[in-house]
């Protein structure tokens, strides 16, 4: 994990932009990080939600986390990575070049360039939470906020076959995050994931045939 502190943001609200993403990737090529949780942690989740490891996964904003790779060696191999920084998808299609079957795409995830129905699996470790970072009241995000959220989500929903899943993992707690997730097409299942006292929260969306 990164501990250059020449790349943290002056303002939080900065996670939300396309600009300080380039800066930071540009600035650590070799750079490795992990929002939240690795595989390690997370196995038993995609254990229980990811029974078919011939599933088409997408990791929406990818970054340089270890996860894909990891997901990778225990059999997940169709995997396609989006973020919308082109510097952090050259550096990763390099690192991972020993695994072929894996993929990495420059793209918006408020504007993903698949098929309808064409995804098993979205996974999101982080990237909503960096959309929503925002001065103000977060019992009432504004509705920019809101915006952003609402259009990964739906580009989700869309790409999503029937019975696909939408799996977000974050540090936001039920009532900050779940009126995000309303929608007519699933039921949102949240699990939660202890760590030494700090909890994470999964949020499990299938989408309904």
């Amino acid at each position: 994990m990164s501990t250059d502190l020449t790349v943290l943001p002056e303002d939080n609200t900065e996670y939300g932009t396309q600009e300080y993403w380039q800066k930071r990737y540009a600035q650590e090529p070799d750079g490795v990080f992990d929002w939240f949780k690795t595989y390690r942690d997370l196995q038993p989740l995609f254990d229980k939600h990811i029974s078919d490891r011939s599933s088409r996964i997408v990791m929406l904003g990818c970054g340089n986390s270890t996860l894909s790779g990891d997901m990778y060696d225990a059999g997940y191999e169709s995997i396609v990575n989006i973020d919308y920084s082109d510097i952090v998808i050259g550096q990763m299609r390099e690192r991972t070049a020993h695994q072929p079957k894996m993929t990495w795409e420059v793209m918006d995830v408020t504007d993903m360039k698949f098929d309808n129905g064409s995804i098993d699996v979205a996974l999101d470790k982080g990237t909503l939470d960096a959309l929503m970072c925002e001065k103000g009241d977060v019992w009432e995000p504004s509705e920019e906020l809101c915006e952003r959220v609402r259009g990964e989500v739906d580009e989700v929903v869309r790409v999503l076959a029937p019975g696909g899943k939408f799996i977000w993992i974050t540090f936001g707690q039920p009532h900050f995050r779940k009126r995000h997730l309303v929608r007519d097409c699933w039921d949102v299942q949240v699990e939660t994931l202890n760590d030494g006292g700090f909890d994470y929260f999964v949020y499990i969306c299938a989408k309904r045939a």
